[in-house]
């Protein structure tokens, strides 16, 4: 049987080496199925990480309290109350299980440092932002009491910043000048790298809240944003609710009314987007998978075209005593060469691509070998499916009609 297999191998593969190019244009719908299938598992399994690292990076075990009942473009937080520091002083001293609770209050600025200047997000907060935010200080301190407690004129810059403003040298003790004050720098951070939505994390000015209440925005005692980052091995759900009741409560709505502030975890955020993102990539897997029906189709007629020339070659076969089941397994196996090949060659074609592509796209390549191994069996299935009929054909042509063909 062993023996019977390789000869049908061989005889297979001589076939295909008579007529390279049309052998080539067959199993093309089957390369461009697979390397269709590979590459967006294979990007789809990329994004669903970058999301999830870049999420992480904002904070860990990271809640975020905003006013408005939507987030995001249109959100409408412009007829929601501001929050107050009495709200983050109640949130701190109610809710134990918060490790951290940081103000935030920000707003793009030109910086100007020396004949350089830089468009930025200038964010008022308190040392609890490091904490909340997972952010580690690459050279220089944090914020000391008095100068919170002040509002005095220092700040701490991101990585961007420090590249654009100060691309040489350390610019710890210098001054940049923040819309209409200098703005001595204390600090630079360590660097983050690009944002869950997009942005630059780097390309960012920390100040006191204070100093940017009263010098950026105007209003002493509004905060925009709360990043509330809880204790490990805390639930978010219960603690949700927790801050939740007391923001109602301070806030004095009556209880039919609809919250006008809205509590999201960072980790929920993670899931869901990572959830999306999978179904996208199911869903672009099965329209690429589409293709390798279509070069199972191509490869089962060309196999009756092959058939139909080796006509004579199977009479003779069969009248000097080939059995039907040998003429049926030579077909059949090179249609399964076919197809095998195809999917090798676009197993080695989707690497290639995705490679270029998350190089491109600045996302991280997740190598599957399962999905890789699950295409290639697919392929070959599609040849033994596809293959089967032209392969009976063979099997089954009477001899003595198949020596008269011309």
């Amino acid at each position: 049987m062993i023996q019977m297999l390789l000869n049908a191998l061989l005889l297979a593969l001589r076939a295909i080496r008579r007529n390279l190019m049309r052998s080539f244009l067959t199993v093309l719908g089957v390369v461009i199925g697979v390397a269709a299938v590979i590459t967006m598992v294979t990007l789809g399994n990329g994004a669903t990480r970058m999301v999830s690292d870049q999420i992480s990076s904002l904070g860990s075990n990271l809640l975020i309290l905003r006013p408005g009942q939507r987030l995001g473009p249109g959100r409408d937080s412009a007829g929601a109350a501001s929050f107050k520091l009495t709200d983050v002083d109640a949130i701190q001293a109610q809710i134990p299980a918060l490790k951290a609770v940081a103000p935030v209050v920000g707003s793009s600025v030109t910086l100007v440092a020396g004949n350089q200047n830089w468009q930025s997000q200038v964010s008022g907060t308190s040392n609890a932002y490091f904490v909340a935010g997972n952010w580690q200080i690459a050279s220089g301190r944090q914020f000391e009491d008095d100068e919170e407690a002040a509002g005095k004129a220092v700040c701490i810059i991101g990585a961007t910043v420090k590249k654009q403003l100060f691309p040489r040298g350390s610019p710890i003790g210098d001054e940049i000048r923040v819309k209409n004050f200098s703005c001595e720098i204390i600090g630079v951070l360590q660097g983050k790298g690009q944002g869950a939505m997009g942005q630059d994390q780097d390309d960012v000015v920390l100040m006191p809240i204070r100093t940017a209440q009263r010098r950026l925005t105007g209003k002493v005692n509004d905060v925009s944003t709360l990043m509330l980052s809880l204790r490990d091995g805390v639930a978010a759900d219960p603690v949700m609710e927790q801050i939740r009741k007391l923001m109602r409560e301070r806030r004095k709505l009556p209880e039919n009314a609809d919250d006008d502030f809205n509590v999201m975890d960072t980790k929920q955020i993670a899931e869901t987007l990572s959830g999306t993102i999978r179904t996208m990539t199911g869903l672009l897997g099965a329209v690429a998978a589409v293709s390798l029906l279509v070069g199972g189709i191509g490869i089962m007629n060309i196999m009756l075209v092959s058939v139909t020339e080796r006509t004579r070659e199977i009479g003779i076969r069969l009248a000097i005593g080939a059995l039907e089941h040998e003429v049926l397994l030579q077909f059949l196996i090179e249609a399964v060469v076919l197809s095998a090949l195809g999917g090798l060659v676009g197993i080695a074609l989707a690497l290639f691509v995705c490679l270029g592509l998350t190089a491109l796209m600045g996302m991280p390549f997740l190598f599957n070998p399962g999905i890789n191994l699950l295409a290639f069996a697919f392929s070959g299935l599609i040849g033994i499916v596809f293959g089967y009929m032209p392969a009976r054909r063979a099997a089954r042509l009477d001899p003595i009609v198949a020596l008269r063909f011309e």
